[in-house]
């Protein structure tokens, strides 16, 4: 067996341990972020029949996924990166999920393209939950009024997502934001990713973006 479906299979098994012994109801959907890795490299998950991957950049993404998403129309390509707002006609193209949902200009330039382009797709709004100068994403009090904001373009927001401060207890972020998350009454939340996916599990997170413990470290 490949290395890359031991390793899926390892943290399918122990995801539906953590499951059974906490009572969760939710079965999250994992999303395999194969940043950076060729997609020879990724293609014995995909035969596996792994369906959702991640992208952080959408030049990446157009160049490797553009051909085999016309043959395996199943594939769910998710942004998980910033996307800045010059490469929104580009990213509604390719992605079917956008995490990282963060300004008011995104938001509008996303409701124009997607209405150019006559294409729905789904979106997370990035929460700056620790609060952090150098990170992207709503500051958590002006969360309510973005989600408003969002909900006059008709944009299909179906949760929030977080990247918790780094070398925190990523427990109390995860947390809050099943908290903030069932308070705006969203069904999904995007949160954990390979060092920290059981702890957001435990709290409610129904996308978990974990890429090295698949793939292994990057270059």
């Amino acid at each position: 067996m490949h290395d890359l479906i031991k390793n899926y299979k390892a943290i399918i098994s122990t995801i539906a341990l953590r499951i059974k012994d906490r009572n969760i109801i939710t079965t999250p959907k994992v999303i395999a972020v194969s940043k950076t890795f060729k997609l020879d490299k990724i293609i014995p998950l995909i035969d596996y029949g792994h369906l959702d991957y991640g992208e952080n950049k959408v030049q990446e993404a157009i160049e490797k996924w553009s051909d085999i998403k016309l043959t395996k129309k199943h594939l769910q390509l998710h942004l998980v990166g910033k996307l800045q707002t010059n490469k929104v006609k580009q990213a509604i193209k390719i992605f079917d999920y956008i995490h990282s949902l963060d300004s008011e200009k995104l938001a509008k330039k996303i409701a124009d393209e997607q209405i150019k382009q006559s294409k729905k797709i789904k979106f997370f709004i990035q929460v700056n939950i620790g609060n952090e100068q150098q990170k992207s994403g709503i500051n958590k009090n002006q969360l309510p009024d973005f989600y408003e904001f969002c909900m006059t373009l008709k944009l299909n927001i179906i949760g929030l997502m977080c990247i918790p401060p780094f070398n925190e207890d990523s427990r109390k972020y995860f947390q809050e934001m099943s908290v903030i998350n069932q308070s705006l009454k969203l069904k999904d939340l995007s949160m954990g990713m390979s060092s920290d996916y059981l702890d957001a599990l435990d709290y409610s997170a129904t996308y978990l973006r974990i890429g090295t413990s698949i793939f292994g470290k990057r270059n």
